[in-house]
């Protein structure tokens, strides 16, 4: 929210609000702002998660790769009989589809397995 608006809710001067903001990133109690996608957004976009196992030694190629493929929102390494599990928001069926099969044809990708997510019945990450 803008600052102009946050003073407004606060009932505080703008200039109030906003030498405290400062002071607050100055001290490192703010480190810094990110992005938050409201539910609207969240909706149209479709979920999954691919479950990849790999060859040995071929994690830095593949990353490289996953980086470089706009659906991929998060990749995260495993202690399972997975190597990596990658996160994956697409806008439409087919776009996912296109997605799943670059992943798959990767160099270095054993196998790979995936999942659709079809509803969210707990998010402590909002």
């Amino acid at each position: 929210m803008s600052v102009a608006l946050l003073a407004r809710r606060l009932k505080l001067a703008r200039s109030t609000v906003q030498a405290r903001l400062e002071r607050l990133e100055s001290s490192g109690a703010i480190a810094g702002y990110t992005l938050r996608l409201g539910e609207a957004a969240r909706i149209t976009r479709i979920r999954a998660t691919c479950m990849l196992t790999i060859e040995p030694r071929a994690q830095p190629s593949i990353l490289a790769r996953l980086r470089a493929l706009p659906a991929v929102e998060r990749v995260h390494t495993t202690s399972g009989r997975v190597d990596l599990l990658v996160q994956l928001g697409c806008t439409s069926t087919t776009e996912l589809d296109e997605a799943l099969d670059r992943i798959g044809n990767l160099a270095g990708v054993r196998s790979s397995e995936s999942l659709v997510h079809l509803s969210t019945k707990l998010d402590r990450a909002v």
